[in-house]
């Protein structure tokens, strides 16, 4: 089963070898829409690779406000978790499955041992990292420069386009809670995207035009 998700899913790992080395030890687990991967302050006892869904990696301040960072599909892997893994620190971010999903769960020991012993393993890893960096270069970005509502209708697309649809069902708390923002902030935002025809809204449904 497992070796059949990662030519599927991972085709870049084809030293039978790794794959052995994968199957061997790795487990296969069913994530249901909104529990968590791994929370901030907890030690990171795996990497995870997702074969399916969708996860989404938050990043939490003192205060206890969120940011989003940025989504994880198939075919990826969280670098953060990968930096506590070799570093052996807690999480500094919390993953939450944005729906049911599934991930390929490789034990912490075996993440940086194979980066000494598997060429392709040790691309993927700094790959990863490269991707994610770019991600929270986007992220910083968008934070730093661009308005509040572009902010929201970026963050949308982003969103959707992740979930492979241009259709969610999510509230405006919810928006604003990754936005790190208030909800009437997004209520009167998302009312000004409807009027300019750039989203509709029915109760809880938007859609991105």
């Amino acid at each position: 089963m497992i070796k059949e998700k990662i030519k599927l899913f991972f085709p870049n790992f084809s030293d039978q070898n790794l794959v052995a080395a994968i199957e061997k030890v790795a487990a296969i687990v069913q994530v249901k829409k909104g529990d968590f991967l791994m929370d901030v302050g907890s030690y990171i006892k795996f990497m995870p690779l997702v074969t399916r869904g969708l996860i989404k990696v938050m990043r939490e301040d003192n205060d206890g406000n969120e940011v989003l960072l940025y989504y994880l599909d198939s075919g990826k892997t969280c670098a953060m978790s990968v930096s506590c893994c070799l570093k052996l620190e807690k999480s500094t971010i919390r993953a939450i499955a944005e729906e049911d999903s599934e991930v390929i769960l490789i034990p912490v020991q075996y993440v940086d041992q194979w980066i000494s012993q598997f060429s392709e393993w040790k691309n993927f890893v700094l790959n990863s990292y490269a991707q994610r960096f770019e991600d929270l270069l986007e992220a910083l970005d968008i934070f730093a420069f661009k308005k509040m509502d572009e902010r929201l209708l970026n963050y949308l697309k982003k969103r959707f386009s992740a979930l492979g649809d241009k259709t969610h069902p999510i509230t405006h708390q919810e928006i604003a809670m990754e936005l790190n923002t208030s909800r009437e902030v997004v209520s009167r935002l998302l009312k000004k995207l409807e009027q300019a025809k750039q989203i509709t809204i029915s109760k809880n449904l938007i859609t991105v035009l």
